[in-house]
């Protein structure tokens, strides 16, 4: 099974919640339709939960390149996700890059949330990554 595919399977019998195979804690899953083939993708993220908005940021692992639903994220005005709940809950979400000093400032709660992506920064070759505000 697909390593992507495992983490949204236990995201979606868990009600959101994923420790295994990693720590995943509660993010979401974004559902999104990239621009090449029509297909819809499915991509499992690590996400800040805020003032009503989902925050997601596009590490990659810490890539040197962006992840591609970056791009299908700029294209775009709204997506779907998938939220932690008791069952999960699709939603619809305006989509908004985050820049700046806000952007800044969350690129640090997502430092403190998880210590890999700290350590991404030394494998990125100087990429910033891109943060998304995601808000239903």
């Amino acid at each position: 099974m697909d390593f992507n595919q495992q983490i949204v399977d236990t995201f979606r019998a868990n009600g959101g919640e994923v420790n295994e195979p990693i720590r995943f804690g509660k993010g979401l899953v974004l559902v999104h339709v990239p621009k090449k083939d029509g297909t819809i993708r499915i991509a499992p993220l690590a996400a800040i939960h805020d003032d009503g908005a989902w925050y997601i940021v596009a590490s990659a692992g810490g890539s040197p390149k962006n992840p591609a639903w970056v791009y299908g994220l700029r294209r775009t005005e709204q997506v779907d996700i998938e939220v932690p709940g008791e069952p999960v809950e699709t939603l619809r979400a305006k989509v908004e890059e985050v820049t700046g000093d806000e952007r800044d400032a969350l690129w640090a709660r997502f430092k403190e949330l998880s210590s890999g992506f700290a350590a991404y920064e030394k494998t990125a070759e100087g990429r910033d990554f891109p943060i998304f505000r995601l808000a239903a």
